[in-house]
């Protein structure tokens, strides 16, 4: 049995029997997405085979505007389009997941959600109103930070104005209110990580504070003269740094996984790289600066066949698809809240629950402690115990609405909607003379990191900015991974789930006119 994958001579015909979901934002609108899609499809029938197929896997659904409902499909294998360039493909990006629809309507997997609309979901944020040098502002700065929903702004004024208390401490009524919305919020968080348990969430300031909280403890503990750290060439500074501190209060070694000319870890040099010295993976899921997605999972099976253990950073995940830490079987998985439309200042750092155990209190304070004499203290067991003194409540708590207000949405829809819109931006991108794409991988998230012939960075910026555009334009904080393409810097526009085809065509055409000087 073979399935055809359709061409582009095929889809009049398809998409006259596949009737479009209500809730599109417009017409023309659809047919710019549509357009893209369709430019990304082979001119000669592609042929799947059940060999192409891996055991186990399934087929995706692919949906224009991911939008559930009735819609254009392709099953068996979806046809994924190479972002180096126009191929035949096939393959399957895991971190969509996309379920599909039951007998009875109902999204398998997802829960039931509401027919994704982007203008619905844009009036749930305020500040998308906004208005920058007289320009509507388009916010394409989220892979810094992510925008709030009315939603969470509404809860911080509620805890604010009905719950403010300190936890743990008190009888009173209000201690009770506040210490049940904190310890909710680790419940959500739980959650929505896949995780076992609450008592596996510890709640930081943020990605950045949650690797070094694991450096000083799990590191300072086991870490000895001429064990091994490996990291790859695509991390953050965030977790580059904390570990050449630690290898040199150590005596140990950072190794450095490489990646291909599209910004894709290299897993056999990873294979060569681990040993029986390597101690610690730290690797990203998402690439803050290039947008690829790393295939972490293969990673942390790799690293504990060593006896390794791996630290995953989210931050640029969280907000794009949906993680399951027990399949992942990470021992460590860190993500800020801000860069899931959460408040700033909370984070998350997930550990398998033995490790956070052994682990020793990295600050001391109240609220961690089970008993103090001048002779000896007693710590309380995790999370309590890495959180010394008063944490950040309502931060927390805010949270935990942005994480529900996600969870009503569906990351699946959230997955397919921006993954659809990463494919159109890169199309929009392409076709700007002299631009220059940094980070080509095929499994990406919602990232366009490119540079323009003529142009600095900084001046790009600025230039976007003048027209309401939000981009980030530098380094990104990841300066290894930009100079292995042979850049100092880059910009870099960043897409959420309430950014819209419209936006990038203005974004595209700002870009040419600067092309024409």
């Amino acid at each position: 049995m073979t399935t055809q994958i359709p061409t582009r001579d095929d889809m009049p015909d398809l998409l006259a029997d596949h009737p479009l979901p209500p809730g599109l934002p417009s017409e023309a609108t659809l047919a710019r997405l549509a357009s893209a899609f369709l430019a990304a499809l082979p001119d000669n029938p592609v042929v799947v085979s059940p060999s192409h197929v891996s055991p186990g896997s399934k087929g995706i659904t692919q949906q224009l505007r991911g939008v559930p409902g009735d819609a254009l499909s392709i099953t068996q294998q979806q046809y994924v389009p190479s972002l180096s360039g126009v191929g035949t493909d096939i393959g399957h990006y895991y971190f969509i997941n996309t379920p599909q629809p039951s007998k009875t309507g109902a999204w398998a997997g997802s829960g039931i959600h509401p027919p994704f609309d982007v203008n619905a979901v844009r009036r749930d944020f305020p500040i998308l109103a906004e208005r920058v040098h007289g320009r509507p502002l388009i916010w394409f700065d989220n892979a810094a930070t992510t925008q709030k929903p009315q939603a969470v702004i509404d809860r911080l004024a509620h805890f604010y104005a009905h719950e403010n208390s300190n936890i743990h401490r008190a009888a009173h009524e209000l201690a009770a209110r506040s210490t049940d919305a904190y310890e909710s919020a680790r419940s959500k968080v739980a959650h929505f990580l896949g995780a076992v348990a609450a008592d596996t969430i510890v709640f930081v300031r943020g990605a950045t504070e949650a690797i070094n909280l694991v450096a000083q403890t799990f590191g300072r503990q086991n870490m000895g003269a001429g064990d091994e750290i490996l990291v790859s060439h695509l991390e953050h500074h965030a977790n580059i740094v904390p570990w050449q501190q630690l290898a040199t209060e150590k005596g140990a070694r950072l190794q450095v996984i490489p990646v291909d000319e599209d910004g894709q870890i290299l897993l056999d040099a990873c294979q060569r790289l681990l040993s029986n010295r390597t101690k610690l993976v730290a690797i990203t899921q998402v690439s803050n600066a290039l947008g690829t997605v790393t295939p972490v999972a293969k990673i942390i099976d790799m690293a504990h066949r060593v006896g390794a253990r791996v630290l995953v950073d989210g931050a640029q995940a969280v907000s794009h698809m949906r993680i399951d830490v027990q399949l992942l079987d990470a021992d460590f998985y860190v993500f800020s809240g801000h860069k899931v439309f959460a408040p700033t200042g909370i984070g998350v750092l997930y550990g398998k629950q033995e490790l956070l155990d052994s682990m020793p209190p990295w600050q001391g304070g109240g609220n961690m402690i089970a008993d103090v004499t001048f002779e000896k203290t007693l710590y309380h067991k995790a999370p309590t115990r890495f959180e010394a003194g008063t944490g950040n409540i309502a931060d927390a708590v805010g949270l935990g609405a942005a994480l529900d207000y996600l969870q009503r949405i569906g990351m699946e829809n959230v997955a397919q909607y921006e993954h659809m819109l990463l494919l159109y931006a890169t199309n929009a991108l392409r076709s700007i003379p002299g631009l220059r794409l940094i980070g080509t991988a095929p499994e990406k998230a919602s990232v366009l990191s490119f540079v323009l012939s003529g142009h600095r960075p900084e001046d790009i910026g600025a230039a976007l900015n003048r027209e309401g555009i939000a981009v980030r334009s530098g380094h990104h904080c990841a300066q290894p991974i930009l100079r292995r393409f042979g850049v100092e810097a880059t910009v870099r526009p960043s897409l959420a789930f309430y950014n819209t085809c419209e936006e990038v065509d203005t974004l595209a055409a700002v870009l040419r006119r600067l092309t024409r000087g």
